[in-house]
């Protein structure tokens, strides 16, 4: 017998389902809610809620209305969608089994929201239990939409396609695998091409959304019926729905990167087609998709070019595009004077610590932060942000998130739109066509940039802006006319017109710091330069954010073309700190940050400390240690330190003590979290911060070795131990800032360091093991790689003889990255260098090993600069060599090229005693090999030549 629900619990369940959605009465949706998470510890919860789902009309036994039983419905349906993704391998199986044969009536109901809503629960059990655990529901949806029976209806239809979609969406792998002799797909994909010719407009839309999920991933079931389904993109190209040709542009979307041969035949039809869809100003999310064709073609390798001839089609829709929509206009105009106000919380973005990049060997230092991110002041700023960001919330549709009160409003510079879309675009072509694209836009220009319109004058800002990379040349003779007007905008009474001239005049910033005439310097690059700190303090918070960003990028393009004006600069910042709330202080941060990464020393005078640090030391002082606002500022923080030097060593005492212990509570955080499912585990990034900015005081406090030796043998709890455990953390980001810190300490701090060795050098070794480097995470595994050869290296110079307890093992490690092909050459290159220094210690212990590793680290040091690294790997491979100088038979001429290639420094000790190695090694040889004038007549003259008159031969 079926199951059936009793009316009391079923009464009570519903009274609770629908308060827990009532925003009129807050005490009783909060007592609705206790009761229902009680509820879900009965075994018979989720039948009550899904026979609920599946009732069109209210029980009679309920007493409620229409309007609210609907209200029950969708609380119901979430409820049990939330229950199956947590609970589900706990439901009883006869449970599942009546959930599964009543949630389909759900699909049926003529609400469209409520068809959603099973759809979202057929598709978490399918989630949870995967294809398998359901094998009868991909026929049962197929006959659904398919109308097999004959008599489903319209809604019907479209229940079992929506859910259909989401399951594909879900399980896209799963579908394409082989279930003993069939893979799903291959039955999936034709029916859904049927059914893009279906007479309901929402199954055609759907079906080809479906068929989307597929194409960007080259599944083979769909690329085998392409030239079916093109003809088919043709005829739909014209369907009464606005959805349905919204599909159809994604469709030729996805095209253009996995089968360009496909589109290219039909480019001039397309391009007809998208202007006509881009120009459907009632829908803009049509004309976005169609916009976001041009950006998809105009990236590509091998279509870019076809757009050539039709850019005088292409262009002047992109930039009626960029004007702000009449209903853009009435949420932006006016944006007033909002200074003073305090941000929300909703209004500050994540923060994420950008990756300090890898070692390598370019600097005096011996290394050279290779960044892997922009800053936050590179060329896209708030204003104007092209970059398209993915939904990854995991709410399915009709759900809603509790603290999104704006609902989809809010600005619209938030979101990615048609605006962005074709200002992006613009952008690319620009940088593909150069100046035919400008004399298309100048006309546009020249008409709108003194427009009485604000909208208008703004949107023709943008376009300058947006051209700015591509066409560079061709707008230089305009701009000597261009930036003065632009500098006049700065003062435009529409605060969006001022936050867009911003990111316009930091765009032409290069242009204006590389000018080498004085006269043009102060007519041009100290105008702009001034406008822009100017507006750093504007009373609107937007275009400070805009302000702040262009002068970055400003900073980022004059470089140390700024020195002379660093006072001003960080008197500016300073007002700036005092006025600015949260939101915008990440964005200071980055100026000041990137101000000290590009002037250095210039930072480092008494006035410019006194002005700073202050106002740095008391934000420091004011931001928690769990606030996500320390990573920026312990990030600019290490800037201004490598920038002051020695000049820091006032500061860095509770800095330093107070990143000790957030690297210590984020540790035990951690630990605790790991043994307790229930609770979160901190954010890495804390660790990431602190651990860099102790990197940044250690190297600053270098020629205070005796303070940054205070600093490390005092710290609580003990600084090697947190290190150490850092070294071993699961994330690729904080064991790269570890090995770099741990460097930093063999440089620096190298007397601390030793007696831990014994502990620490294990942890190396095992992390220069590239079989642990896992494919999906290559970039940063490589680079803790990197980090962990550099630390190597500095280690075995200064521990000399006594890394001969750690040779063998570091040898196997370090000879494993350089003869393999996938190492990127950077690791390639500082393994080599951290073997050749292991030998300056270590010569006896790797003298047997010299003929297996002696070609490629010849190899790969070919390729190094000439630093002290350099010179260190050499002095030990001269070493080895004096020690085994038979093993050296089949690579003695490859050595001697690189010997008379190597500058003669001998001004530097360093160059000097590798010198004096090459002289010994060159008269050992010249004692051993019969004729050595003969064997070095193998070298090429010049090398011959250099060797005779470096070394006297």
């Amino acid at each position: 017998m079926a199951w059936q629900p009793q009316e009391e619990p079923l009464r009570q369940l519903a009274g609770y389902l629908r308060d827990s959605l009532s925003g009129h009465d807050r005490n009783a949706q909060k007592y609705a809610t206790l009761m229902l998470a009680q509820a879900k510890s009965s075994p018979d919860i989720n039948n009550y809620l899904t026979f609920l789902i599946a009732s069109r009309n209210p029980p009679s036994s309920l007493n409620i209305n229409q309007d609210d039983f609907h209200t029950v419905r969708s609380s119901a349906a979430i409820m049990l969608k939330n229950n199956v993704k947590t609970f589900y391998n706990s439901i009883p199986t006869n449970s599942l089994d009546y959930i599964r044969s009543s949630i389909l009536l759900g699909l049926q109901d003529p609400n469209l929201q409520i068809r959603s809503y099973a759809g979202n629960v057929i598709t978490e059990i399918v989630r949870q239990g995967g294809i398998l655990g359901w094998p009868q529901l991909l026929a049962e949806l197929l006959a659904l939409v398919g109308n097999e029976r004959g008599n489903i209806g319209p809604e019907t239809q479209d229940g079992a396609m929506s859910a259909l979609l989401k399951i594909c969406e879900d399980n896209r792998k799963a579908l394409d695998r082989d279930y003993q002799g069939q893979r799903p797909l291959e039955h999936i994909i034709p029916r859904l091409l049927d059914f893009t010719r279906s007479p309901v407009p929402r199954v055609r839309a759907s079906a080809l959304a479906t068929l989307n999920v597929f194409i960007p991933h080259q599944t083979q079931v769909l690329l085998a019926i392409l030239d079916q389904l093109l003809p088919q993109l043709f005829r739909l190209a014209y369907d009464q729905s606005d959805e349905v040709r919204r599909n159809v542009c994604r469709s030729f979307v996805h095209l253009v990167d996995v089968r360009p041969d496909k589109v290219a035949p039909h480019m001039e039809g397309l391009v007809d087609y998208m202007v006509i869809q881009q120009r459907q100003t009632s829908d803009e999310d049509l004309a976005l998709d169609a916009a976001e064709f041009w950006l998809c073609v105009g990236e590509h390798d091998q279509l870019r070019e076809t757009l050539g001839p039709y850019l005088d089609k292409v262009v002047p829709v992109l930039l009626e595009s960029m004007v702000y929509s009449d209903e853009d206009v009435v949420m932006l105009e006016g944006g007033g004077e909002d200074a003073e106000e305090e941000d929300r919380a909703e209004d500050m973005k994540p923060q994420f610590a950008k990756s300090k990049g890898a070692r390598t060997i370019n600097t005096s230092n011996g290394y050279q932060e290779v960044s892997t991110s922009g800053t936050n002041g590179s060329s896209n700023t708030a204003s104007v942000n092209y970059t398209k960001l993915d939904d990854d919330d995991d709410l399915d549709e009709g759900e809603i998130e509790e603290y999104d009160e704006d609902g989809e409003g809010g600005n619209p510079e938030d979101r990615w739109n048609l605006r962005k879309c074709s200002a992006a675009t613009l952008d690319v072509l620009a940088s593909v066509f150069h100046g035919p694209v400008f004399e298309i836009t100048l006309p546009y220009l020249m008409e709108n940039l003194r427009h009485e319109e604000w909208p208008r004058r703004e949107a023709a800002v943008l376009a300058l802006g947006a051209v700015a990379d591509g066409c560079m040349d061709v707008v230089v003779p305009h701009l000597p006319q261009l930036v003065p007007y632009l500098i006049s905008l700065l003062s435009d009474p529409e605060p969006v017109v001022r936050q867009i001239t911003c990111w316009s005049l930091g765009r032409y910033s290069e242009w204006a710091a590389h000018l080498t005439d004085p006269a043009a310097k102060r007519q041009f690059f100290e105008p702009m330069m001034e406008g822009i700190l100017t507006k750093m303090l504007d009373n609107n918070k937007r275009v400070q954010e805009a302000a702040a960003s262009a002068f970055a990028n400003l900073e980022e393009k004059a470089m140390a073309k700024l020195t002379n004006y660093c006072e001003p600069i960080v008197q500016q910042f300073v007002k700036c700190f005092q006025k600015y709330k949260d939101r915008n202080m990440f964005i200071l941060y980055d100026c000041v940050q990137t101000l000290a990464e590009h002037v250095g020393p210039a930072l480092a005078t008494d006035k410019l400390i006194n002005l700073l640090m202050p106002a740095l030391i008391e934000r420091w002082s004011k931001v928690a240690d769990q606030s996500r606002e320390l990573f920026p500022l312990l990030e600019c923080l290490s800037y201004v330190a490598n920038a002051m030097d020695v000049k820091f060593a006032p500061f860095a005492g509770p800095i330093f003590t107070r990143c000790i212990t957030i690297i210590h509570q984020n540790l035990q955080d951690y630990l605790v979290a790991v043994n307790n499912e229930a609770m979160d585990k901190p954010d890495k990034d804390f660790l990431v911060t602190s651990l860099d900015l102790l990197s940044a005081i250690i190297q600053a406090l270098g020629n205070d070795s005796q303070r940054s030796k205070e600093l490390v043998s005092t710290a609580q709890p003990g600084f090697f131990d947190l290190l150490t455990f850092c070294m071993e953390d699961p994330s690729n980001d904080v064991r790269q800032s570890s090995y770099a810190l741990l460097g930093d300490c063999a440089i620096y701090v190298f007397e601390q360091l030793q007696p831990f060795l014994p502990k620490i050098m294990p942890v190396l070794i095992r992390q220069l093991d590239i079989d642990r480097v896992m494919d999906e995470e290559a970039e940063t595994g490589f680079s803790v790689v990197n980090n962990a050869c550099w630390s190597s290296g500095e280690i075995s110079t200064n521990h000399g003889l006594e890394m001969s307890v750690f040779a063998e093992g570091l040898y196997q490690r370090l000879l494993a990255i350089l003869v393999n092909p996938r190492v990127p050459t950077s690791v390639n290159e500082n393994a080599a260098i951290a073997l050749g220094r292991l030998g300056v210690g270590a010569f006896r212990d790797l003298a047997p090993h010299l003929q297996e590793f002696a070609v490629p680290f010849l190899a790969a040091m070919e390729k190094v600069g000439y630093t002290d690294e350099k010179a260190f790997a050499f002095q030990g491979f001269s070493r080895v060599v004096s020690t085994n100088p038979q093993a050296m038979e089949k690579c003695l001429i490859p050595f001697f090229e690189a010997i008379a290639r190597y500058p003669d420094g001998r001004g530097h000790i360093h160059s000097q005693l590798l010198h004096d190695l090459f002289q010994k090694i060159l008269v050992l040889y010249s004692t051993m090999i019969p004729n050595f004038d003969a064997f070095l007549s193998q070298l090429p003259v010049q090398s011959q030549q250099s060797l005779r008159r470096t070394y006297n031969f």
